[in-house]
């Protein structure tokens, strides 16, 4: 299976509103999606650069504006996160992830009856 490349949890937000409309975007578009004008335009349009050359997403003229689309799957990248996430915290075990998250105060009564639901347990 071919790497994953790593993105910054800043380029992660930008990725998000980019898989969310999965179409060409404007640097202003994206910062337009951007919760409160979290950041100026400079910013995000440096961060796509940064995810361009990382291969993250590829930039096109439109107009003469520069647009920019996801190259990076969602699914594979989520799939390549959530793994790593499991080796480091818990040395690979998915078993030691879900006792956590069953022991943690975040998971409501109807979190876990879904979840029993879900896997018919």
């Amino acid at each position: 299976m071919k790497k994953t490349k790593e993105i910054s949890d800043a380029e992660l937000e930008v990725m998000q509103i980019l898989w969310k409309h999965n179409r060409p975007m404007k640097v202003q578009e994206v910062c337009d999606e951007l919760v409160e004008g979290k950041w100026e335009y400079r910013t995000v349009a440096t961060l796509l650069i940064r995810m361009r050359e990382k291969g993250a997403v590829e930039c096109k003229k439109d107009n003469k504006v520069n647009v920019y689309t996801p190259v990076l799957d969602k699914d594979n990248y989520t799939k390549s996160q959530t793994k790593n996430f499991v080796q480091k915290l818990y040395n690979g075990s998915v078993k030691d992830l879900a006792v956590s998250l069953f022991n943690s105060d975040d998971m409501s009564e109807k979190d876990i009856e879904e979840i029993r639901r879900m896997f018919k347990l």
